[in-house]
């Protein structure tokens, strides 16, 4: 009899992060994706976010991290010890911060690179299709497939990131700051289309973002870091409309007719509201 598909494609049960050994990164962060759902990680700098996308894709070795505690379950099976082209493999795909494309390759080629990760995995589809549906998501890729990926400008860079995820028919794409250094009518762009794959494919994703208004703009869930630990979550849309997130997170609080000062504001207040 065939098992049923667990609810959820991705649960980290809190773990602990350290880099070299000493200095403690995840203090404890749980979060789940549901299958199916686009869930946002949010916070400021420093806050531990692609460091969780590092410890979920298998990349913290690479940067002398480990999970010292805890555990990281993708479709229902633990990746302790699995190294990340076998998960690659087994259906999960980072897209990194900063494009990572292969700028002496072509479009194409840079997409025929990514076909690797179909190896030996059953029901992935062909190829020439995944190719067909990138092209379809993103016509300027095909445009552009004969040229160098390092001529392409920011956002068709980010283009060419996505769409090599997309050759790789993950269940879960791993998505660190799609937004950076790009112009806002290309963050609308890029976010119009992140919503169109989950939407059309079914795609799970766990989006890494600190343009927190765009993110939660497509997100069904969203999770708050500050110093390695969750500090709020819950619905997107809850989440945009909390006094809290618009005003520490989305620059929406103010006095008067002036941005307010957090100068004064203690910041065990603000996590207590939070968790109470």
């Amino acid at each position: 009899m065939t098992q049923p598909a667990p609810d959820n494609v991705l649960e980290i049960n809190n773990i602990e992060v350290v880099y070299n050994k000493v200095v403690q990164a995840l203090r404890g962060l749980s979060l789940v994706v549901p299958r199916g759902q686009i869930v946002a990680l949010l916070g400021s700098n420093g806050a531990g976010k692609s460091t969780t996308l590092k410890a979920v894709s298998g990349l913290l070795a690479l940067e002398r991290g480990e999970v010292e505690s805890g555990s990281i379950v993708f479709k229902g099976a633990p990746t302790a010890g699995r190294t990340p082209h076998a998960l690659v493999r087994a259906g999960l795909f980072h897209v990194m911060e900063g494009r990572r494309v292969f700028e002496d390759l072509t479009v194409e080629e840079n997409l025929v690179a990514a076909t690797y990760a179909l190896t030996g995995r059953k029901g992935a589809g062909g190829a020439k299709a995944d190719f067909d549906t990138v092209y379809e998501y993103f016509p300027r890729l095909h445009e552009r497939r004969k040229g160098l990926a390092g001529y392409l400008s920011g956002g068709e860079q980010q283009m060419l990131a996505i769409g090599r995820a997309l050759i790789a028919a993950p269940g879960l794409i791993l998505l660190d700051e799609p937004s950076l250094g790009l112009s806002p009518k290309l963050v609308e762009d890029i976010f119009g289309i992140i919503a169109r794959i989950n939407a059309e494919r079914g795609t799970s994703m766990l989006l890494v973002e600190q343009n927190a208004t765009v993110a939660l703009a497509v997100a069904h869930t969203g999770y708050i870091m500050e110093n390695g630990k969750i500090v709020i979550d819950g619905p997107a849309e809850r989440l945009a409309s909390d006094p809290d997130v618009r005003e520490f997170y989305l620059g929406m609080g103010g006095e008067g007719d002036g941005a307010k000062s957090f100068k004064n504001i203690k910041h065990y207040k603000r996590r207590k509201r939070w968790l109470s």
